[in-house]
């Protein structure tokens, strides 16, 4: 019996819903199922941020590269350091280090972190880790 009255109350509160939603406009439904938060991923960067215009090769490397570059995390060249980057270089030639930088190499994903990153930005980044080296 209390089978029967539990699956009284379970399809009397689905006809209940089915009636309510239909009383309901698409605007009330997208209120009612709209997010009720975001999620935000440590080292991406928001959308509006990117639209705010180019950004420097110092700002980029501030926010995506130093976490790594300056302290040379998992043989990571360091920041300005000619000992680092100079042999890469030398016998890799600067375009292909670029390269690298965007596709990814060893430890270092693709486009670091910064995944709002054109090519342009990266190759800015590492414009600015090579400056005066």
């Amino acid at each position: 019996m209390k089978l029967k009255a539990l699956l009284s109350v379970f399809v009397g509160s689905l006809v209940m819903f089915a009636v309510q939603a239909q009383d309901m406009s698409n605007e009330d439904i997208s209120k009612r199922i709209k997010p009720v938060g975001s999620v935000h991923i440590a080292g991406a960067q928001a959308e509006s941020a990117a639209a705010a215009g180019p950004r420097s090769g110092e700002d980029i490397y501030n926010v995506s590269c130093a976490a790594c570059h300056s302290v040379g995390v998992l043989g990571a060249p360091k920041f300005q350091v000619a000992a680092d980057w100079n042999p890469r270089i030398e016998e890799k030639g600067f375009d292909t280090v670029w390269q690298n930088a965007i596709d990814g190499i060893g430890g270092m994903p693709p486009k670091g972190t910064c995944g709002s990153c054109s090519d342009d930005d990266i190759k800015a980044a590492i414009e600015h880790m090579i400056e005066g080296i």
